[in-house]
């Protein structure tokens, strides 16, 4: 009787087997491959959150050096309290982070007291940073292994996949450094984003001639700017002001006001911080162009430049007779040119006047034929002997057609920055909204930034070097924001990449400036 059981029973075991076969599939290789990734990333980044960071001096400050993950890399350094400096380095899945703990007191009394001790900290600085990266590069390796090494042993409680989780983690930390080499750019510096205090801007970025002349290698750009940042550090709440340099001369483009009362305090801020030659705005002052509206310019004459305007699409003829009669205002129109502060400037105002509802608007066509007649004014200003050194137009589309007359042109209206470098080798420089778009900004749900361009021009040249993107915050905002630019023609040749990588200066400089804006402004 058993014997037959027992036979069932066998029979029956191989296809029980069977059925439970597939509930012990193991996962697909590629799951399974996405899980070590996901786990050796997260632990590189717990390892270098524990101890991925070095603290090292450079020069006469002590700081502290981390890597973190990233999408775009470069370098951020925090200059606490006056904000941060982000640097357009390199390009790799890791950040360097720099992190100016302090000002030591001793260090820097030092080059208080023997100021001809600044000649040498160029090698100081560098050997600092040579060291410092040198070492962070061994801390964060072992880092990332030990991290992605205990979490994969915590997840996967197996040797080898603990070790195959490490192994992988130091070849993504080997490939990120070797984008990072090969991304390097030194010059990167050439062209910083500040942002932060305003009033410190100018001292860490620099003058234009500088820029040109000294910042050609890149050790010699990181001395300047530890330098220049022990210098805020030592002025305490009196920051140092801008050093204009001799051979440059300062435009400062402003545009599209509309009706902000803000906006002379702001520009005229910036024309005594940045020393500035002549204001060039490009139209768009008013919002409705109405007789009422004309005393808003009456701060003009006090700005402490000369104000030369062209009108916009809201600039009615009322508001430019009113302007013609201002002291110290020059008025372009139908491609009028005036040489003030040694610079020969012609423009053309907007042909169209949108507030009034009566008239239709042309369009696009009636600004092409403006730039058209401006840029035949410009040729015939040419062939005077008396060559234009800017056009000014307000709309783009007019801008446009003075390319190949002009080595640079101006305008607004759209209320974004834009540079570019036409077919012909004009530049055009559109300016934002220096009003935040006046009293749209309350119809927003961000206000709109404040923006104007610092134009730097050589003397005798009256060429472009470089020029400052000053970005503010809109409406109830204090937030301030420097990026310097520098014309392609005068940027240094490449130098050859450095046998060690060291931190990169392309600047970021952000922070909250204190307290209201009517105390950031005065």
């Amino acid at each position: 009787m058993l014997r037959p059981i027992r036979a069932v029973l066998t029979r029956l075991r191989p296809a029980r087997a069977a059925t439970a076969a597939p509930l012990a599939r193991p996962p697909h290789p590629w799951a399974r491959g996405l899980g070590l990734v996901a786990v050796v990333l997260l632990g590189a980044w717990l390892g270098l959150l524990v101890v991925g960071n070095v603290r090292t001096p450079v020069g006469p400050m002590d700081t502290t050096m981390t890597l973190r993950p990233s999408l775009s890399g470069g370098t951020k350094i925090n200059v606490s309290p006056l904000g941060a400096l982000e640097l357009d380095s390199h390009v790799a899945p890791i950040r360097l982070d720099v992190d100016v703990d302090r000002l030591d007191p001793v260090r820097s009394q030092v080059f208080v007291e023997r100021p001809e001790l600044l000649s040498g900290l160029q090698d100081e600085v560098t050997h600092d940073v040579r060291e410092g990266t040198a070492e962070l590069a061994g801390r964060s390796c072992v880092a990332v292994v030990s991290g992605a090494t205990a979490l994969g042993l915590a997840v996967y409680r197996r040797p080898r996949r603990a070790l195959a989780a490490g192994g992988l983690a130091l070849a993504l930390l080997a490939a990120s450094g070797i984008s990072a080499y090969a991304t390097w750019n030194p010059k990167s510096v050439l062209e910083p984003k500040f942002s932060g205090l305003l009033a410190g801007a100018p001292s860490v970025v620099g003058n234009a001639r500088s820029i040109v002349t000294e910042f050609d290698v890149y050790q010699q750009e990181l001395a300047r700017l530890v330098t220049n940042v022990t210098k805020l550090y030592e002025a305490a709440s009196t920051l140092p002001t801008y050093q204009p340099d001799p051979g440059t001369l300062r435009v400062l483009h402003v545009s599209d006001i509309h009706l902000n009362p803000a906006a002379w305090h702001i520009v005229g801020s910036l024309v005594k911080q940045y020393r500035i030659d002549v204001i060039i705005d490009s139209g768009d002052t008013m919002d409705h162009g109405s007789s009422a509206e004309n005393s808003f310019l009456d701060p003009i004459p006090e700005l402490g430049a000369p104000y030369v305007w062209v009108r916009g699409n809201h600039d009615s003829r009322t508001t430019q007779d009113y302007l013609e009669d201002l002291d110290n205002v020059h008025v372009l129109d139908e491609g009028r040119a005036v040489t003030v502060a040694g610079l020969r400037i012609a423009g053309s105002g907007d042909p169209q006047f949108t507030p009034d509802r009566s008239v239709v608007a042309a369009g696009d066509p009636a600004e092409q034929m403006t730039g058209i007649r401006l840029a035949s004014a410009l040729r015939d200003q040419e062939r005077a002997g008396t060559p234009v050194d800017i056009a000014v137009a307000h709309n783009p589309v007019a801008a446009r057609k003075t390319d190949g007359t002009v080595p640079l042109v101006l305008a607004g209206h759209i209320h974004q920055t834009r540079t570019e470098l036409m077919r012909y080798g004009t530049r055009l420089k559109i300016e934002g909204s220096t009003g935040g778009g006046g009293l749209r900004a309350v119809q927003n749900e961000q206000p709109e930034k404040i923006r104007a361009s610092v134009l730097y021009l050589d003397r005798s040249t009256r060429r472009l070097q470089a020029w400052d993107e000053i970005k503010l915050g809109g409406l109830g905002l204090t937030t301030a924001e420097v990026s310097r630019h520098v014309a392609e023609e005068n940027r240094p040749e490449p130098s050859p990449s450095p046998s060690t990588p060291a931190p990169s200066p392309t600047a970021s400089f952000r922070g909250m400036a204190p307290g209201p804006p009517k105390a950031f402004w005065r």
